[in-house]
């Protein structure tokens, strides 16, 4: 009777720790991002990016955020991340293509309104069913 009742908590508590909710920081290499086939496939070669850094030129629109969320649910969070890094940095470049601009500056992660500045690395949060980066940056002529 008393073995029952330890597996049966045991079952309800492994039950709620996978049903709670997850917001895992990861911190990823914005190079080998850049360099995946995914990236060949999706961003615009002719909009140069500066992370980190600003861009020379003249700056158009200052401050843009982006912060396109992808479905995390049966992939690994290193590919989701990935793939919401480049969302993300396909919305710079289409507003910047928009905006008659050639480059996107200052790029930094901006979760919830907190700057991650790097010039290598980018951050990103997965949960289980939803991956999210979300960057701010500037549109540059």
């Amino acid at each position: 009777m008393k073995f029952s009742k330890v597996i049966t908590v045991s079952a309800v508590a492994l039950l709620v720790a996978a049903c709670a909710p997850r917001d895992t920081t990861h911190h990823y290499s914005i190079q080998e991002a850049l360099n995946s086939a995914e990236a060949k496939e999706v961003l615009n070669p002719n909009i140069k990016l500066y992370f980190g850094k600003p861009a020379p030129g003249k700056v158009l629109r200052k401050g843009i955020t982006t912060n396109p969320k992808t479905n995390a649910a049966n992939k690994s969070d290193d590919a989701a991340c990935r793939w919401a890094f480049l969302s993300a940095v396909k919305n710079f470049q289409d507003r910047a293509v928009r905006e008659g601009a050639t480059k996107v500056g200052n790029l930094v992660s901006y979760y919830k309104k907190n700057e991650f500045k790097s010039t290598t690395q980018y951050e990103c949060h997965a949960g289980h069913l939803m991956a999210g980066v979300a960057l701010k940056g500037d549109i540059v002529k």
